[in-house]
């Protein structure tokens, strides 16, 4: 069954004082590409989350969000005494000048320094529970996102199997159709031959043996036949095989193609060119639907 690259995934819970929301969602990437967006002071779990992603995903451009809100025991303000009588010891030094306002109360606790903000103060254990508890719930998420993913892909394995039995088809058809064109190229061949004949001019057996070789050989397709069933055969074997494939199917893509386009400059028949045709636009087709497989 194959992984598809995109995907989304949301979890949420709440840890002593703190409510979280972890969102994670998969994008299409060239390889394994992880981003973090945690709170200010949760930089620590990072390094984890990466490590939790990278247990699970072997592509994509994955977007890890993590916000937290306070519930309880939020921060304090407390007032600096020291630094607020230093104010005041300034302001009535200064209150006795022209022009000089008595200070108000808004405009002293205004003053930098005047109020902290304190935190709750924690013990390692509480940061270390905390901590924990909020990698579960990134690991929930990212689990919950690799199940999407996964879905995903097997709505893509559906899609991905009809271009591969596509593909397997019109070969099938390109093979019988060039069975039936042998008799064309001895006609056209006797045709030229004849035509030297008639003219006089003297053949040269050896040469003509080599331009009848060389016609046989322009129209002969059964190599580019025969490699496109094997593709067929080993794309088959990527979409069972349960592993990240989406590297190896772009290959495969490749080659489909270098075997078409080779197919279409070797027909010699409407029919032939068609079918050939047919198999790029498959192909293309293949090939863009392979671009979200992991």
């Amino acid at each position: 069954m194959l992984m598809s690259m995109t995907g989304f995934a949301r979890r949420t819970g709440e840890i002593r004082d703190l409510r979280w929301a972890c969102e994670v969602k998969s994008l299409n990437g060239r390889g394994l590409d992880i981003r973090c967006r945690l709170p200010p002071s949760f930089d620590a779990l990072e390094a984890p989350a990466r490590t939790l992603a990278q247990e699970r995903f072997a592509r994509g451009t994955i977007h890890i969000n993590l916000s937290l809100e306070r519930v309880s025991g939020g921060p304090e303000l407390r007032l600096n005494r020291a630094v607020l009588d230093q104010v005041l010891r300034i302001a009535a030094e200064l209150e006795h000048l022209p022009g000089v306002t008595p200070a108000r109360l808004d405009g002293l606790l205004g003053l930098k320094g005047v109020l902290d903000i304190a935190e709750p103060a924690e013990d390692q254990q509480g940061v270390a529970l905390r901590e924990a508890g909020l990698l579960q719930g990134v690991a929930d998420a990212l689990d919950s996102l690799k199940a999407a993913r996964k879905a995903e892909g097997t709505h893509l394995s559906s899609i991905i199997e009809g271009h591969i039995a596509r593909i397997a088809q019109l070969a099938g058809k390109a093979r019988r159709l060039a069975g039936g064109l042998q008799e064309t190229i001895r006609t056209r061949i006797k045709t030229q031959v004849a035509a030297l004949l008639e003219a006089q001019t003297p053949l040269d057996p050896a040469r003509l043996a080599q331009e009848t070789a060389l016609i046989f050989a322009r129209g002969d397709i059964t190599e580019e036949l025969d490699r496109l069933d094997a593709h067929v055969a080993q794309a088959r074997e990527l979409a069972s095989s349960g592993e990240p494939t989406g590297r190896r199917f772009e290959f495969l893509a490749q080659e489909f193609n270098r075997e078409a386009n080779t197919l279409c400059s070797k027909s010699i028949s409407v029919e032939l060119t068609r079918v050939g045709l047919d198999l790029k636009t498959v192909i293309d087709q293949f090939r863009e639907q392979i671009q979200n497989v992991e």
